[in-house]
């Protein structure tokens, strides 16, 4: 690996750690300002939607003009809106801070196209298995750990560690990391030509389409479990903030593990799209397993498990979309797989605000199974349409 893969591995991880931070806090931060479950779901969903219409917007400006000026734009505006979060206070200025942070957002989807830049085809599902287990899966021990210490504080100073971090991650981009783009997309005639058509005919490029659409009902899915997964652990299981924190250390863990190690393991052994399917399927039958029992040790190795095989998802996908795309369509294809799993994010946490009651709160179940239904459809579809998808092997 490069000296540059480093730099925006490095990058991408203090990116990460600003974005894992907040999982543990977000949902109890807004507790502070006094919104029910549905206000929150309309927090988790402002970000989501913002970030669906930004994402492609900047993933074709890296493709004409470069990756490292849009991923400079991108962190910035996490340090802004992360600063504002933490100081927020009325709930109008979090729904700002939360809007702007999505709105300037892409931070993951340049990075990665900076990785397809610099990796040779047959060396992607390595390189994007090494950037998850480093982003999302060491991303999520470092992460929490920083929040379970700056709680002592309070919960807005996670917010401003975040801040904090990012600017570490500005920092080093605007001195460490070179340009990657050589083949640059041609200028559009149309000044307002800024990828927002492409959220419509990137759904109709071949293979990439099919993944797109895969990867939005994957989101869809996992977004509804996210939401109820926190209130289910604090109000069902009747645990705290701290052991939900310490318990999303070892989902980073264990992530970590698969993403590093396990990756290169199985893709030695089968094609990415089996692996995809392993992932799906271990996804859907720990969703429906999870809350069958109401027991704590039950609830936790259902949750390991789920942690080690779900970490295979986003990998595969990434690196599926990735082979299947031009050299000089890796920013606008990664932008777009980024804006409709972002979009899915809008989508999941509502349809789990409506359903659940939080004077009731064994409802918070509910979205778990209605997850776990719909993700073993998404295998379904995932496997009907593989033959669309499946990259011709490389030599």
């Amino acid at each position: 690996m490069s000296r540059t893969f480093w730099i925006t591995l490095f990058i991408a991880f203090a990116n990460s750690l600003s974005f894992t931070i907040l999982i543990p806090i977000l949902y109890l931060y807004s507790r502070q300002f006094g919104l029910n479950d549905f206000q929150t779901s309309l927090l988790f969903a402002i970000y989501a939607a913002s970030q669906f219409f930004a994402t492609p917007v900047i993933g074709k400006l890296s493709d004409r003009f470069g990756r490292k000026p849009l991923l400079i734009i991108s962190l910035t505006g996490t340090v802004i809106a992360n600063f504002l979060a933490g100081t927020a206070s009325h709930a109008s200025m979090l729904f700002f801070a939360r809007f702007l942070d999505g709105i300037t957002g892409g931070n993951v989807s340049v990075a990665q196209a900076i990785i397809s830049d610099i990796t040779p085809p047959q060396g992607r599902a390595r390189a994007f298995g090494m950037f998850a287990a480093v982003t999302f899966g060491l991303g999520f021990v470092v992460g929490p750990a920083l929040s379970f210490a700056a709680q002592h504080f309070s919960l807005g100073t996670g917010f401003l560690v975040s801040s904090a971090i990012a600017s570490i991650a500005l920092l080093a981009t605007i001195t460490n990391l070179p340009e990657t783009l050589h083949t640059k997309a041609e200028r559009a005639r149309n000044i307002f030509d800024l990828g927002l058509g492409n959220l419509i005919t990137g759904l109709v490029m071949p293979k990439v389409g099919i993944l797109l659409i895969i990867n939005f009902l994957i989101g869809t899915t996992f977004t509804i479990f996210t939401f109820a997964f926190q209130p289910y652990y604090l109000k069902v299981l009747g645990q705290d903030n701290k052991s939900l924190t310490l318990l999303f250390v070892t989902f980073g863990m264990l992530a970590f593990f698969m993403q590093s190690k396990g990756v290169a393991f199985l893709t030695q052994r089968f094609n990415l799209v089996t692996i995809l399917f392993l992932g799906l399927s271990v996804r859907s039958l720990s969703f429906l397993l999870m809350p069958a029992v109401t027991n704590m040790v039950y609830f936790v190795i259902i949750s390991m498990v789920f942690a080690l095989f779900n970490a295979l998802v986003q990998p595969m996908v990434s690196t599926l979309i990735s082979l299947n795309a031009k050299p000089e369509e890796q920013g606008t294809v990664m932008g777009l797989n980024a804006s409709y799993l972002n979009v899915s994010n809008a989508f999941g946490p509502i349809i789990a605000g409506i359903i659940v009651n939080q004077a009731n709160p064994i409802t918070y179940s509910y979205p778990l199974y209605l997850a776990g239904g719909l993700t073993f459809s998404v295998l379904l579809f995932a496997i009907a349409t593989r033959r669309q998808y499946a990259p011709v092997p490389t030599s």
